[in-house]
Protein backbone atom coordinates (compact mmCIF):
# COMPACT_ATOMS: atom_id res chain seq x y z
CA UNK A 1 0.00 0.00 0.00
CA UNK A 2 1.35 3.70 -1.26
CA UNK A 3 0.90 6.64 0.69
CA UNK A 4 -1.31 9.16 -0.70
CA UNK A 5 -2.49 13.03 -0.51
CA UNK A 6 -5.18 14.57 -2.51
CA UNK A 7 -6.05 18.21 -2.22
CA UNK A 8 -8.97 19.53 -3.05
CA UNK A 9 -11.11 22.74 -3.54
CA UNK A 10 -15.17 22.84 -3.28
CA UNK A 11 -17.74 25.45 -4.72
CA UNK A 12 -18.14 28.40 -2.53
CA UNK A 13 -21.67 28.07 -2.72
CA UNK A 14 -21.91 25.52 0.18
CA UNK A 15 -22.58 25.61 3.36
CA UNK A 16 -20.19 24.81 6.07
CA UNK A 17 -22.44 21.52 6.89
CA UNK A 18 -22.79 20.90 2.79
CA UNK A 19 -18.63 21.17 3.05
CA UNK A 20 -18.42 18.57 5.47
CA UNK A 21 -20.98 16.28 4.14
CA UNK A 22 -19.17 16.35 1.04
CA UNK A 23 -15.58 15.75 2.88
CA UNK A 24 -17.27 12.80 4.80
CA UNK A 25 -18.77 11.36 1.25
CA UNK A 26 -15.17 11.40 0.10
CA UNK A 27 -13.91 9.58 3.25
CA UNK A 28 -16.68 7.35 3.11
CA UNK A 29 -15.61 6.23 -0.42
CA UNK A 30 -12.10 6.56 -0.03
CA UNK A 31 -13.00 3.69 2.87
CA UNK A 32 -15.19 1.99 1.18
CA UNK A 33 -12.54 1.33 -2.06
CA UNK A 34 -10.09 -0.08 0.69
CA UNK A 35 -8.35 2.86 1.34
CA UNK A 36 -7.27 3.82 5.18
CA UNK A 37 -7.64 7.75 5.73
CA UNK A 38 -5.30 8.45 8.13
CA UNK A 39 -5.36 12.41 8.63
CA UNK A 40 -7.63 14.49 7.19
CA UNK A 41 -7.60 18.72 7.47
CA UNK A 42 -9.88 21.70 6.59
CA UNK A 43 -8.27 24.52 5.40
CA UNK A 44 -11.79 26.47 5.46
CA UNK A 45 -12.44 29.14 2.52
CA UNK A 46 -9.87 31.01 0.33
CA UNK A 47 -8.85 33.23 -2.21
CA UNK A 48 -8.64 31.38 -5.55
CA UNK A 49 -5.24 32.56 -7.69
CA UNK A 50 -7.61 32.29 -10.68
CA UNK A 51 -11.13 32.45 -11.21
CA UNK A 52 -12.81 28.79 -11.82
CA UNK A 53 -16.30 28.56 -12.98
CA UNK A 54 -16.30 31.91 -12.51
CA UNK A 55 -15.92 31.77 -8.49
CA UNK A 56 -13.08 33.51 -6.71
CA UNK A 57 -13.17 31.77 -3.84
CA UNK A 58 -13.68 27.70 -2.35
CA UNK A 59 -13.37 25.35 0.59
CA UNK A 60 -9.85 23.68 0.83
CA UNK A 61 -9.64 20.10 2.39
CA UNK A 62 -6.84 17.52 2.63
CA UNK A 63 -7.05 14.19 3.10
CA UNK A 64 -4.01 11.64 3.25
CA UNK A 65 -4.69 8.00 3.05
CA UNK A 66 -2.82 4.45 2.58
CA UNK A 67 -4.57 2.49 -0.66
CA UNK A 68 -3.47 0.58 -3.69
CA UNK A 69 -2.83 2.46 -6.80
CA UNK A 70 -6.41 1.05 -8.57
CA UNK A 71 -8.29 2.69 -5.76
CA UNK A 72 -6.58 6.53 -6.81
CA UNK A 73 -8.18 6.08 -10.26
CA UNK A 74 -11.24 4.85 -9.01
CA UNK A 75 -11.82 7.71 -6.27
CA UNK A 76 -10.27 10.59 -9.12
CA UNK A 77 -12.99 9.36 -11.25
CA UNK A 78 -15.33 9.82 -8.41
CA UNK A 79 -14.12 13.62 -8.06
CA UNK A 80 -14.20 14.57 -11.42
CA UNK A 81 -17.97 13.48 -11.67
CA UNK A 82 -18.66 15.25 -8.74
CA UNK A 83 -20.10 19.15 -9.17
CA UNK A 84 -19.26 20.52 -6.20
CA UNK A 85 -15.75 20.01 -6.69
CA UNK A 86 -14.00 22.90 -8.55
CA UNK A 87 -10.31 21.52 -8.54
CA UNK A 88 -8.17 18.24 -7.20
CA UNK A 89 -5.06 17.16 -6.56
CA UNK A 90 -3.50 13.60 -5.74
CA UNK A 91 0.38 13.30 -4.87
CA UNK A 92 1.99 9.70 -3.84
CA UNK A 93 3.91 10.48 -0.81
CA UNK A 94 7.58 9.82 -0.80
CA UNK A 95 9.61 8.81 2.54
CA UNK A 96 10.51 12.58 2.92
CA UNK A 97 6.86 13.42 2.39
CA UNK A 98 5.97 11.33 4.89
CA UNK A 99 8.38 12.99 7.79
CA UNK A 100 7.51 16.38 7.01
CA UNK A 101 3.85 15.40 6.95
CA UNK A 102 3.79 13.78 10.15
CA UNK A 103 5.84 16.55 11.37
CA UNK A 104 3.57 19.05 10.61
CA UNK A 105 0.79 17.42 12.19
CA UNK A 106 2.19 17.01 15.35
CA UNK A 107 2.99 20.76 15.16
CA UNK A 108 -0.53 21.79 14.44
CA UNK A 109 -1.50 19.40 17.38
CA UNK A 110 0.64 21.68 19.51
CA UNK A 111 -0.74 24.86 18.38
CA UNK A 112 -4.62 23.65 18.50
CA UNK A 113 -4.65 23.31 22.50
CA UNK A 114 -2.26 26.12 23.30
CA UNK A 115 -5.16 27.84 21.22
CA UNK A 116 -7.89 27.00 23.03
CA UNK A 117 -6.24 27.58 26.45
CA UNK A 118 -5.92 31.66 25.60
CA UNK A 119 -8.91 32.24 24.34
Amino acid sequence: MNSYETVFILTPVLSDDQAKEAVQKFEGELNAFGAKVKHSETWGLRKLAYPIQKKSTGFYFLVEFEADGTVVADFELMMKRDERVLRFLTVKMDKDHLTYSEKRRIRLGEKKPAASAEA
